[in-house]
């Protein structure tokens, strides 16, 4: 039988793969066109967050602070990797989101599930650009050519029906079409976790972003609680990982939510993961709902470690809470 021996969650943000340098730039000219929410999940504007922005500010984005969260992210994400690789992982099932990356707004499911041999992840442009940003964002692309990504068809399949047996309306995806990719929230983590070779995966898509079907906090819950009894029900005899892909908070950075989900995360406090607002999940927040379905199919393990950094990027505050966790 399958078994789940691992778990995993991290953040994965284009500051992941931007230098020092860069975050010490700070990203003021992208996040002033981000889709920003107060804590309350009302929208604000870069401008109005910068008429309302404590003293504090200018310590939180200095240069040394932010070499200091850089080296602590860059850590983070070696000690990760060295986690996936211990694992020696069959599969990794990975519960991430797409950002108009497959689906657009003429059609977006709220739960959808890959089953296909093999996913195909784009090369980057070939246009030279000056921003670095767009440079940085190039980085979760393939260097020249598209490459295909082995997955676990059985085992996709397998959750794919089981959880339209359970209730769950899915859509079941087998292949992409024409020039679509895989989204960051998975190329991110074959191109930075897997150096030494892929381990095929399993694609679970969360519609964490858009309204008007975003599944709420505890149908995320529910969900993760299938998977794992659906891992658990496969017959094959596998080693199962299964991944958080995005999160925390963002773009403005929520030390207090953050910090919440950890303790409850910590503390196995499931109903406050499930009862968290859905009005404080919105934009990059609601990657938050990621984390919840893990947390709910890994509840016999044991979190290992987490590390959190709050990623202040700009002078209105703006940024990602970068999170990191093992669970064994």
């Amino acid at each position: 039988m399958a078994r789940v021996v691992a778990a995993f969650g991290t953040s994965h943000s284009t500051m992941l793969v931007s230098s020092r340098e860069n975050w010490q730039g700070m990203f003021d000219h992208v996040d002033c066109r981000a889709p920003i929410y107060d804590f309350e999940g009302k929208p604000r504007s870069f401008e109005e967050l910068l008429k309302s922005t404590p003293a504090s500010a200018a310590e939180k984005i200095s240069a040394a602070a932010q070499a200091e969260r850089h080296r602590q992210t860059m850590d983070a994400m070696d000690r990760l990797q060295t986690a996936i690789a211990t694992a020696k992982l069959d599969v990794l099932v990975i519960v991430g989101d797409d950002q108009r990356e497959i689906f657009g707004d003429e059609c977006r499911p709220a739960i959808a599930v890959y089953y296909g041999d093999s996913i195909r992840n784009a090369p980057a442009p070939a246009e030279p650009t000056d921003s670095w940003y767009l440079q940085d964002q190039r980085k979760r692309m393939e260097d020249k050519h598209e490459r295909f990504y082995p997955c676990h068809a059985g085992l996709g399949t397998h959750i794919a029906a089981g959880l339209s047996d359970r209730g769950f309306d899915i859509t079941a995806m087998k292949s992409l079409k024409g020039e679509q990719f895989e989204g960051h929230a998975y190329s991110f983590i074959h191109r930075r976790f897997m150096p030494n070779g892929p381990i095929p995966i399993v694609p679970i898509i969360l519609n964490t972003y858009y309204p008007p079907n975003q599944p709420s906090p505890t149908r995320c819950f529910d969900l993760g609680t299938a998977i794992r009894k659906l891992i658990d029900g496969f017959p094959d005899d596998l080693r199962v990982g299964i991944m958080a892909s995005g999160g925390l908070s963002h773009f403005l950075v929520n030390e207090a939510l953050d910090r919440e989900v950890i303790e409850a995360l910590r503390r196995k406090d499931h109903a406050t993961l499930k009862a968290l607002p859905p009005k404080k999940l919105l934009s990059g927040s609601s990657e938050i709902r990621n984390w919840i379905a893990v947390a709910a199919a890994v509840q016999d393990l044991e979190l290992d470690w987490i590390s959190y950094v709050p990623g202040y990027r700009s002078r209105a505050l703006t940024g990602v809470g970068l999170c990191f966790a093992h669970w064994h």
